[in-house]
Formats: C-alpha cells, sequence, structure tokens
C-alpha cells in the first residue's frame, strides 16, 4: 500500500474549491456565507467530520463482517465541539453507531468499536493524538 497521499485542491471562485483525491473522487468545499460562501459544497471542517466517521464505520462493517455477522445496517452519527477561540478547533468528538443485522451481540459490536478507536481507524487516533477527546457509543436494532 502507497504511504503518499495527496490531494489537490484548485480555487474555483469566492471561497469555492474544487478537491480532487488519488482516487479520483471530487469534492466542492465552500466557506460559510459571512465569510463569501454560497452554500456550492461542504466546509473543511465537515469533511473532517466526514472522513472520521467514514473510516470508522468501514472498519465496524469490515471487523464485524469478518466475525460471520450479516449487517444490515450502520449507520454513524457525529458530533463535535469545537474551541471558541481561533483556530477554533475540535475539543470533544462522539461518534454514535446504529447496527442492524443477523449475528450482532453487544460484545461483537463493543469490540469492532473498540478495535477501530484504537487500532485501525487512523482518523480518528490522529484525532486523540492531537488532544481531542473522541468517545463511541452503539446501539443495536
Amino acid at each position: 500500500m502507497d504511504r503518499v497521499v495527496e490531494a489537490n485542491i484548485a480555487w474555483q471562485r469566492d471561497v469555492v474549491f474544487s478537491a480532487r483525491a488519488d482516487s479520483g473522487h471530487e469534492v466542492i468545499i465552500d466557506g460559510p456565507p459571512e465569510l463569501g460562501g454560497t452554500n456550492a459544497g461542504a466546509r473543511p471542517m465537515e469533511l473532517m467530520l466526514l472522513g472520521v466517521g467514514g473510516c470508522t464505520a468501514f472498519d465496524v462493517v469490515h471487523i464485524l463482517r469478518r466475525g460471520r455477522a450479516r449487517v444490515s445496517r450502520c449507520e454513524t452519527r457525529v458530533t463535535a465541539e469545537r474551541a471558541e477561540a481561533d483556530p477554533r478547533v475540535f475539543t470533544d468528538v462522539h461518534i454514535q453507531f446504529t447496527l442492524a443485522g443477523e449475528g450482532l451481540t453487544e460484545r461483537k459490536v463493543a469490540r469492532a468499536v473498540e478495535l477501530s478507536a484504537t487500532r485501525y481507524c487512523s482518523a480518528s487516533i490522529m484525532l486523540q493524538r492531537a488532544g481531542v477527546t473522541v468517545t463511541h457509543g452503539f446501539e443495536l436494532e
């Protein structure tokens, strides 16, 4: 696996940028209206939450499926608190999973969430190493 990852960001207009990842997928980034944004895309800090949520959801589903569970639903909600003063970094992030499927138990899901949080989700672990408090919860349907 490659150790170097690249993203290219190009200014479009106002405070709108197009961002292209190594995978070839493109995302539009826009700033808030009070800074000239036009709601043409996600805010940069929103993208960070989407990234950490996607990273950990991927891990949890992958771990559960490897354990022979049949996951039929996994929704991940990420909420965050930001510092009041600039640079307004995230201080606390909570990741809440809602799962359904066959063969899911509280024990299996708790283990998958724990493994993602402490071993596999590089986005979550990077936030934790930067001093962000990251908590997790889950519910089974």
